[in-house]
């Protein structure tokens, strides 16, 4: 796997304010307020269920809240001219129709997206799927599925990246790479909006976090800020959200 890394433009501002989501009689989020910002790794961190998904959903256009917004650089995602480029995501994984090789499922979003596809082998070779980009995404592991999944998010060259668990089923060595990945494109000027389960992995690379519990948001801010006062990350995200080992 290379480490070259390209971001077409700087990372955009994402703006979540008083975010509400109801079902029925369920409420998904209240009023969550928090704000991913360039240059910055952002942790999204929270119980199961706790509403990371659905935020994120909101985020990317793929759900309407019941009150709130949720903005990139001042827009909402469904207003950008031209998605792919500015912004790249994963949830659930890679979306990719199983009967498709990698190579074409890459193809297709390139075309749709007006992107050149000398991109595809490049963001085939990023993730380390050079060797099977002929190979049909049926026969790929769980971990393989995860690296199609960002080859997608990085296929435009955006400059804000939004991830749902990246790391699920990969190696040590494959989650030592998405961390380096991630710091680079930060440190490029780049936006990174992570939603994790692994704390350790999150401790490693973000600079602010926001822990969200219930729906709610219970702490937002600089890493050090809201661990201060307890030894690990994990012992403040348990501290923070109420649970127990």
């Amino acid at each position: 796997m290379t480490q070259h890394l390209v971001v077409d433009g700087m990372g955009l501002m994402l703006m979540i304010d008083g975010l509400t989501k109801r079902r029925g009689p369920h409420t998904v989020l209240s009023e969550v307020t928090f704000q991913a910002l360039p240059g910055r790794v952002t942790g999204f961190l929270g119980p199961n269920g706790a509403g990371k998904s659905s935020t994120l959903r909101i985020l990317l256009g793929l759900d309407r809240p019941t009150g709130g917004t949720a903005l990139i650089d001042g827009r909402p995602y469904r207003t950008l001219r031209d998605p792919l480029r500015t912004v790249g995501s994963m949830l659930d994984g890679s979306g990719a129709h199983r009967s498709r090789t990698a190579r074409n499922h890459l193809a297709w979003v390139a075309r749709s997206n007006g992107i050149s596809s000398h991109r595809v082998g490049a963001v085939l070779e990023q993730v380390g799927l050079a060797d099977a980009g002929r190979t049909r995404v049926s026969k790929f592991s769980l971990g393989m599925g995860q690296r199609l999944g960002l080859a997608t998010a990085l296929l435009g060259e955006p400059g804000t990246l939004v991830l749902d668990e990246p790391v699920n089923g990969l190696d040590p060595e494959g989650i030592r790479w998405i961390r380096g990945l991630l710091r680079q494109h930060a440190d490029a000027g780049g936006t990174v909006l992570l939603s994790s389960h692994l704390m350790n992995e999150v401790a490693e690379i973000a600079d602010d976090l926001v822990v969200i519990a219930a729906g709610r948001i219970v702490a937002a801010g600089p890493l050090a800020e809201v661990t201060a006062g307890y030894t690990t990350l994990e012992d403040a995200f348990f501290g923070l959200t109420g649970g127990a080992r």
